[in-house]
């Protein structure tokens, strides 16, 4: 059976990467599909205009009301082929990473010190795939009723281009890496540490562990990510969502003064609510795909 795999045989699979892809890859489309909804919400609270929402409720109101329920996966297509292929790259690294520490251990358990730097590597990694995929959903996510400057991804990629080429479709780039790098490393020490830890409380291997207890991990390990990076996501997201046309912005100190000028301190927190709120069944989605996906194949 593949969940009962010995560990080293698991570590000398020379598969053993392509499999990570691919586990990677199922709990990333597994993501996307659980949580685009509540991220349509958080985008458009965090880049409207003063007064447009009062609320993350607001929001849902108004786009059921104004665009139908299936606005809440307005550019979807874009971060199903592309959050798959980021968490693929995100899970990847982050298991290469762990097989790095082991080896450096002799074999040995990893710090949390050591979970978080794997983490990190995994999220910088990643952020070079998530940094464009993102800017070309928040542009198809803020497009409200009326005339669309945009009729899909690749309209969005060829516009972008022909106005900025690659520096614009890359806008936000910086802020995206800061974020991935903290927020991985919050996100997988997180999950690693509460794994290990139920591990040895219970004698079991992790092949042996409950898929529920998995999806609550999973979950705090979403929490803790978005709490340690929120503020660096608004500011991505404002800077993302600035007319590619006239921007407002030309730097992040511009786009975060503009923030805190508007909405004060609690600017960096908007939408918060509905990111907490698709943390915890996004993210135990992402880990049990994950995790199932890698017992199924071994």
């Amino acid at each position: 059976m593949a969940d009962t795999l010995p560990q080293e045989d698991i570590d000398s699979d020379p598969y053993r990467a392509l499999k990570d892809i691919f586990c990677g890859t199922a709990g990333g489309i597994a993501q996307v599909l659980v949580g685009q909804p509540f991220d349509t919400t958080k985008v458009r609270i965090q880049s409207a205009p003063p007064g447009t929402y009062s609320s993350s409720w607001d929001v849902v109101k108004k786009l059921l009301a104004k665009e139908g329920p299936l606005a809440f996966y307005k550019g979807t297509l874009t971060p199903l082929i592309g959050i798959g292929a980021v968490v693929s790259v995100q899970f990847a690294v982050n298991e290469q990473m762990k097989r790095f520490f082991k080896a450096k251990n002799n074999g040995g358990e990893m710090t949390l010190p050591q979970f978080f730097m794997a983490g990190s590597a995994s999220g910088l990694a990643n952020g070079l795939i998530a940094g464009p995929i993102e800017h070309i959903r928040i542009r198809l996510q803020t497009q409200t009723t009326g005339p669309k400057d945009f009729a899909g991804p690749l309209d969005v990629i060829k516009k972008l281009y022909n106005r900025g080429g690659i520096r614009l479709l890359f806008k936000g780039l910086g802020a995206t890496e800061l974020r991935e790098g903290i927020g991985s490393g919050s996100y997988f020490l997180t999950y690693e540490g509460l794994v290990q830890r139920q591990m040895k409380k219970e004698g079991k291997t992790r092949q042996q562990l409950e898929s529920w207890k998995l999806c609550t991990f999973g979950g705090l390990s979403g929490y803790t990510m978005w709490l340690s990076i929120y503020p660096i996501d608004v500011l991505k997201s404002n800077m993302q969502a600035d007319s590619y046309k006239n921007p407002k912005f030309g730097s992040y100190s511009q786009a975060a003064k503009y923030i805190f000028q508007k909405f004060g301190a609690r600017g960096f927190f908007k939408g918060i609510v509905p990111t907490l709120l698709r943390a915890a069944p996004a993210n135990a989605a992402t880990f049990v795909a994950f995790e199932e996906t890698m017992r199924l194949i071994g």
